[in-house]
């Protein structure tokens, strides 16, 4: 078979995988929390009852790592990881804050699209479904070409698990035909809500380019500092377990020793009496040409997950046969590319540098993370808190573990970190978070929200408003305008209407959400008495514009000469409404213009004027005022006695339109 047969296969299984995943979701979204809790205890039942058949099926198949430890890695998927997600609400309604009136409901991603690594094959498989499944997702898992058959052997284990509770068919899912042509078309499926991407960094990238959300994972290149506090005997056990644990095939396990000067030798002694070997500069130079091969950087995947004497061995050079890890001597300025030994090894070997101070640790830490580890994981030893609190600050990781191995504490196995075989490297490490992913991300939240805070309701359009024009629907008959609207937005309120209004228009009232709606005008005379009746009720006397304690220079129009303004505005002489003269009403022109009430045409007689006054107070002013000030440069003289509209206040307060005046001067 030709390898563009293999990738069309593969693709047309990816393509048939995801339907069959998708249909299944649709089924499962409509399972309530406990039967989702009970297909999830299902499958870690399952997968922990036979936890040391599938670590040997990988360390079989792939030649990677140890049956021990993987065994404890299926254990912490199997067991560690449905305990910590066991209470976890992922169905329904999470959360309600009545206090601010919010509801939080979970909604699935749909499909996953989990992509297995070859050296956790089996324990990520695990993961990863458990997770899925507890977010009310379907999955489907695409493994390493070196590990396809331990990774299928682990979604067939689950799937029936999960069917003999009741899961739909299709839930649980593995590709058998894996080409890296294939996996893309996995990850660009439309059916696919989310990718799990564990592996090298160009899958990585891969997924980051599908198009879809995708939670990857950087590399690592764990430093390990031990400052003069530190129980070196523990650190160094912690260290040397951390980095022996399914021989280094975690990328958070230690990568280097940064020892503080006054503990160097004490270290030293330490990993020499725990099984430590360290090489000589010709041996160094060695190991260095088999762990990097010319013309990459990343480590050779023949020394990947290998004991210790085997990488010697491979690298011809003769070792205790109870050598544990080797160790190579570097100094503070040997880190980068050109040293081989300072990268991620993903093997047992260390690399070994020392430190005057904790400011010279700190900083020999941040080199080694920025060379290969940023984002990722790094781990001190100490008994000093104010030392582990300014390294850990100063750390560009995400997963600062104290007095534990670093690959342990890391994955949540040692500390009460979340259980996880995937560690978000966040912004610094390229990756979307910097959390141990668990179901939380693999769901979306919507929120139901009440209102809290009441809002302005406006009813004429933006671009007439800003015009300053105040549109009418039809001169018969305004709908949903209360007459308080027609001289002035929201000016008076039902309460002040109800006994003036009403017994002069023939067609009801009605009152909605605070506003009066009438289905006809009113007439003329009803117009002027509403205007008099609320002018009389803020205190302004019939045929007076002034009260005792407050005069004005001028005498300001009566409340009948208002009214009558307004009706006329509004009726002209035929007694039938104005459409053009309502949409352009403006009482405050009106008034600032000295328009007196309505008199015979015969002349006054002559007298002799009064001096004219400073300032010419408005008494009545309504938004479409306050706008044509504006446009105009001009400002509005208010007194106490004048009558602004809502909007009116708001605008003109806002842009510092109005002048107060009292007593026909300035204040």
């Amino acid at each position: 078979m030709s390898l563009r047969d293999r990738d069309l296969i593969s693709i047309q299984e990816a393509r048939e995988l995801v339907a069959r995943a998708a249909a299944a979701q649709k089924k499962f979204s409509a399972f309530s929390q406990e039967q989702v809790d009970a297909v999830v205890e299902a499958c870690a039942k399952a997968a922990a009852d036979n936890a040391e058949a599938l670590a040997r099926t990988a360390v079989e198949e792939t030649g990677y790592g140890n049956v021990p430890d993987k065994i404890i890695k299926n254990t912490l998927a199997a067991v560690e990881v449905p305990r910590a997600i066991r209470a976890m609400r992922t169905v329904g309604v999470l959360r309600e804050d009545r206090e601010k009136g919010i509801v939080e409901v979970a909604s699935p991603v749909g499909v996953v699209a989990a992509v297995i690594p070859c050296t956790n094959p089996t324990s990520t498989a695990i993961y990863k479904t458990l997770i899925s499944i507890k977010a009310q997702n379907a999955i489907v898992l695409s493994p390493h070409p070196a590990a396809i058959k331990c990774i299928c052997q682990v979604a067939a284990l689950l799937d029936r698990a999960a069917l003999t509770v009741g899961a739909p068919e299709g839930l649980i899912n593995c590709m058998q035909h894996t080409t890296l042509e294939g996996t893309r078309e996995l990850m660009r499926q439309h059916d696919v809500g989310v990718i799990l991407a564990t592996g090298g960094t160009g899958l990585v990238q891969a997924a980051y380019s599908s198009g879809k959300p995708a939670y990857g994972v950087g590399p690592g290149n764990v430093p390990a500092f031990i400052e003069r506090t530190a129980d070196v005997r523990k650190a160094v056990a912690d260290i040397i377990a951390g980095k022996t644990f399914d021989y280094g095939t975690i990328c958070s396990s230690e990568q280097a020793i940064v020892a503080e000067e006054p503990v160097r030798e004490l270290a030293l002694e330490e990993c020499r009496r725990q099984g430590a070997y360290f090489l000589s500069p010709e041996e160094m130079e060695k190991v260095g040409r088999l762990l990097i091969l010319p013309g990459t950087h990343t480590p050779n995947t023949k020394i990947v997950g290998r004991p210790a004497t085997m990488i010697a061995e491979m690298a011809g050079i003769t070792v205790p046969p109870a050598t544990r890890v080797l160790i190579a001597r570097l100094g503070p300025e040997q880190v980068g590319r050109e040293f081989p030994l300072s990268a991620e090894k993903l093997s047992p070997i260390l690399a070994f540098y020392v430190a005057p101070n904790l400011a010279a640790g700190i900083a020999l830490c941040r080199r080694l993370l920025e060379f290969g580890g940023l984002g990722h994981t790094c781990s001190i030893h100490s008994q000093n808190r104010a030392a582990i609190l300014e390294f850990g600050a100063a750390m560009p990781a995400f997963r600062v573990v104290v007095n534990s191995a670093a690959v342990h504490g890391s994955i949540g196995y040692s500390t009460n970190l979340f259980p996880a075989m995937t560690l978000g490297c966040g912004a610094p490490g390229g990756n979307i978070t910097s959390d141990n992913i668990g179901p939380q991300h693999l769901m979306n939240i919507k929120r139901i929200a009440w209102e809290s805070r009441g809002i302005e309701h406006r009813t004429i359009p933006a671009d007439q408003r800003m015009a300053g024009a105040t549109p009418l629907a039809a001169p018969e008959a305004v709908q949903a305008k209360s007459s308080v609207a027609l001289v002035g937005q929201a000016l008076f309120t039902p309460r002040e209407v109800e006994g003036v209004l009403a017994p002069s228009v023939e067609a009801a009232a009605s009152t909605e959400g605070g506003q009066t709606r009438l289905s006809v005008l009113p007439d003329r005379a009803t117009i002027a008495h509403v205007v008099e009746h609320v002018m009389a009720s803020h205190g302004i006397a019939r045929g007076s514009g002034a009260t005792k304690s407050a005069p004005v220079a001028k005498e300001l129009p009566s409340p009948s000469a208002v009214a009558a303004e307004i009706a006329g505005r509004l009726f002209g002489s035929s007694g039938r409404p104005k459409p053009d003269a309502v949409a352009n009403f403006s009482p405050a022109s009106s008034s600032s213009s000295n328009v007196e009430p309505s008199t015979p045409s015969t002349p006054p007689p002559k007298s002799e004027a009064p001096p004219k006054p400073a300032v010419e107070i408005s008494p009545f002013v309504s938004e479409n005022d306050v706008r044509r000030a504006m446009t105009r440069s001009e400002k509005i003289f208010i007194g106490p006695k004048t009558i602004l509209t809502p909007s009116a206040r708001d605008l003109g307060m806002e842009h510092e339109v109005f002048i107060e005046t009292e007593a026909g001067s300035l204040r």
